[in-house]
């Protein structure tokens, strides 16, 4: 059943607004008020008030007064001014003050009421959708701002990389040095070619639809296990995995892979290269509702006043890696996509643990 439209009446007169109420309160959610501080009270107790009716002849204010106050204050409401009499200047004055959508005279019809709601109506879901749109705009400028410029330094930099030690090969006819300038060379190319995949990832994640179907996250796991595994034995790291899985889960592998794949990513990247006792541990529960992943590291970690920005855009918590700012953006995105939920705590120089809920679709 669809909730039903917020309305606010104000009139001094109480027959008025009793009348008012015993007309429409069937149809519609109807709050009345006396005066302005009981008017405000309502607005801010329920600010998805959508149409305010008003009385023009109050006693310490207009109406148009009252009107020229409230949209500054709950710009959104839409107001109708009800009017007993057809005083030109008034008219002007609500118009110009008021910013007033319509006028209603008195004594009202219940036709005329109905019909200045209904058009009300579509005036504030028009103007909502169209603040809804210019708010994805200006994301979508912000973005591009920030891709730009990404562009410039994650793209041109692995190139300039390799442009620099082409030059240094050319002079050199010393076998180690040239293993070392292709050691350069390998690096840079693995820069930008993480970026291209991160922007893949970006791709598909705002365009694609989602593909349902029964995943088996010891399946998963074993694909993980088998990907970092070398990471963990190169870099003396203990990789641990739990799986508790006796329920089938139906959702889309491909944004689960891509979020296990970037938080474990992370964890190996963001270890204390000397420490003795690195440790990464991936835990997955599921049950019939949801899957919850758990990704704990005791790495680097991250300052307090990092984690309310590690899921932006571009944005990078340190300097010990040289990423493209794309992979937790990537992360909070297809959570979003899949309706699930992230929680971060982090120590720093203590570790991190990103903890995923995932719904079963």
């Amino acid at each position: 059943m669809a909730e039903k439209i917020k309305i606010l009446y104000i009139d001094d007169e109480p027959d008025n607004l009793v009348g008012f109420k015993a007309s429409f309160r069937f149809d519609y959610q109807v709050f009345i008020a006396e005066n302005a501080v009981a008017a405000y009270l309502h607005l801010k107790n329920y600010p998805d008030i959508r149409i305010v009716f008003c009385d023009q002849r109050m006693p310490d204010q207009t109406g148009v007064e009252l009107f020229d106050e409230m949209r500054s204050l709950y710009p959104s409401a839409v107001r109708i001014l009800l009017t007993g009499y057809t005083d030109v200047e008034s008219i002007i004055d609500a118009i110009n003050k008021g910013n007033i959508f319509r006028f209603v005279k008195k004594p009202w019809a219940e036709i005329d009421i109905i019909s200045a709601i209904e058009e009300a109506n579509k005036f504030f879901i028009s103007n909502y959708m169209l603040a809804v749109k210019h708010e994805e705009l200006q994301r979508a400028y912000s973005e591009l701002d920030k891709f730009a410029y990404s562009v410039s330094h994650d793209i041109r930099g692995p190139l300039s990389g390799i442009l620099g030690a082409i030059n240094v090969a050319r002079v050199t006819d010393d076998v180690e040095g040239m293993k070392e300038v292709l050691g350069m060379m390998e690096k840079s190319l693995e820069n930008l070619d993480n970026y291209i995949v991160n922007m893949h990832e970006y791709h598909s994640l705002q365009r694609g639809e989602l593909q349902i179907k029964e995943i088996d996250f010891k399946e998963v796991a074993s694909g993980l296990k088998n990907i970092y595994q070398v990471i963990a034995e190169t870099s003396n790291i203990s990789f641990v995995l739990k799986i508790d899985q006796s329920e089938p889960f139906y959702n889309d592998e491909g944004p689960i892979q891509l979020i296990l794949n970037n938080l474990l990513s992370n964890a190996f990247k963001y270890q204390e290269k000397d420490k003795s006792d690195k440790v990464v541990e991936l835990s997955i529960e599921v049950n019939k509702e949801q899957a919850t992943f758990q990704i704990s590291d005791n790495g680097i970690g991250i300052l307090r006043n990092h984690i309310n920005e590690i899921f932006n855009l571009f944005y990078r918590a340190t300097s010990q890696s040289t990423g493209s700012g794309f992979g937790l953006y990537n992360v909070k995105s297809a959570i979003l996509k899949l309706n699930g939920h992230i929680e971060v705590s982090s120590v720093l120089n203590r570790g991190t643990t990103f903890k995923v809920i995932i719904p079963s679709k």
